[in-house]
């Protein structure tokens, strides 16, 4: 009897750790990549793995009347660079190819398979989950795809099967159902976005307002100190020791006050960030920014300002908004300068490299570090780690950004080391149209 006890608990924690490792994998990939080809991986890897099963399955075990080892392989084929998306899945061909392997997979093989097996119950339904998986992508993406795909498959079936089959009962009667899943899926995640987009607006507005309440008193205390210092002169009882000290105090209040206004600025450059477009319309330099960012940081101290570097080895022009860059990189140096603070040590340094085929920008700091647990979910919205260290919308709406401008960022971090974003951009040769 106690002998078979720990094996529900090694069952639990493999099972715990099998789930935990999904969770970072598939975080880590749609933190790495476009919001399309995020999902486009996990079913890269279903696929590849799926086809020749499934060939198996319909052909041995529950045989059907068609099936094409040659439409599964090449299947498996376009799954292929999905499965090693950091050397594969770069360049401007990204897009082409997320279209082409998703228009195939999907409704153009799922939709033949259909046809030439006669409206199955096996391929009815297999069509149905094709569909409602591919309504998960982005709306214009799964459209497109859906109507080229059957286009094709229609146009294939009509030259090797029975076209007349195509307008018969067994197949119309499917598609008010397919119709159905499509707007279905459709409609349930407009409302997950618009939900999100809700939830956004209502942080941006609340800290518009609390920066807006705050400045005005803010403006009244160092208009306070301003007149203390032109109207209070050193009494006869006070010694010059009283009056240094008194002098510092105020100099300390102005401090606060400025730094406290260049603070509302950043928040209300980050709330107006949230709700406007986010596309590049200007190519900007990253030296002219980061100089832009060093020179309005508040720092808290001349020791603050001494601990972060830049280093530029080589500047270089992006597509962006240069508006939308500060906020990137301002988010960036006040979560590392934060994590110096923790740490109680450390340096912050900025590099700005344009020698790389993909340019990019580097803030690395030497401060307290990310635990594992928690790196692959920094970028999702509303996490914040600690709880109390803000609203968990700074990293989220950089990503957010950055992949507007069909860049990326990552970050790679050791608890109590280090951490390091990378930022890399596409080369850009001329202006970007205005939007």
């Amino acid at each position: 009897m106690f002998a078979s006890a720990p094996a529900p608990f090694f069952t639990d924690r493999l099972r715990e750790f099998v789930l935990h490792w999904l969770l970072r994998w598939l975080v880590h990939n749609e933190r790495h990549h476009a919001h399309a080809t995020g999902p486009f991986i996990v079913l890269a890897w279903i696929g590849f793995l799926g086809m020749p099963a499934y060939y198996s399955i319909w052909t041995y075990w529950f045989p059907q009347e068609f099936e094409s080892l040659a439409l599964r392989l090449i299947g498996a084929a376009l799954c292929l660079p999905a499965l090693a998306p950091g050397r594969l899945l770069r360049g401007r061909f990204v897009h082409a190819y997320l279209f082409i392997a998703v228009t195939y997979v999907l409704p153009f093989q799922f939709a033949f398979m259909y046809l030439m097996n006669h409206g199955s119950a096996v391929w009815s339904q297999s069509l149905l989950i094709a569909l409602t998986v591919l309504f998960h992508f982005r709306t214009r993406l799964a459209l497109s795809a859906c109507a080229t795909g059957t286009v094709l498959a229609c146009a294939l079936f009509a030259l090797v099967g029975e076209p007349a089959f195509m307008l018969s009962p067994t197949v119309l009667e499917q598609l008010p159902i397919y119709a159905f899943t499509i707007v279905a899926v459709s409609v349930a995640k407009a409302g997950r976005g618009a939900l999100a987009r809700a939830k956004l607006a209502g942080v941006a507005h609340g800290l518009a307002s609390v920066s807006h309440e705050l400045r005005t008193p803010l403006i009244s205390v160092e208009a306070n100190v301003r007149g203390i210092y032109r109207r209070i002169t050193p009494p006869a009882q006070a010694s010059e020791a009283d009056w240094q000290a008194m002098c510092e105090a105020m100099a300390r209040i102005q401090y606060e006050v400025r730094h406290m206004n260049h603070m509302i600025d950043l928040f209300l450059l980050s709330a107006s960030a949230v709700q406007q477009q986010l596309e590049a319309s200007e190519v900007i330099s990253m030296r002219e920014v980061v100089e832009s960012v060093i020179r309005r940081y508040p720092f808290a101290a001349q020791a603050q300002r001494d601990a972060v570097s830049v280093a530029i080895r080589a500047d270089f022009r992006f597509a962006g908004k240069h508006e939308l860059s500060v906020v990137v990189l301002l988010n960036l140096l006040r979560n590392a300068l934060k994590a110096l603070h923790r740490a109680g040590k450390g340096r912050i340094r900025i590099v700005v490299d344009g020698r790389p085929d993909t340019p990019r920008l580097l803030v690395i700091d030497t401060g307290c570090g990310i635990a594992a647990r928690q790196l692959p979910m920094i970028f999702q919205r509303f996490f914040s780690y600690p709880t109390s260290s803000g609203a968990g919308i700074g990293l989220a709406l950089c990503k957010d950004i950055i992949d507007a401008w069909q860049a990326s960022i990552r970050c790679t971090s050791r608890e109590r080391g280090y951490t390091m974003f990378v930022l890399e951009f596409p080369r850009v040769a001329a202006e970007p149209p205005a939007h």
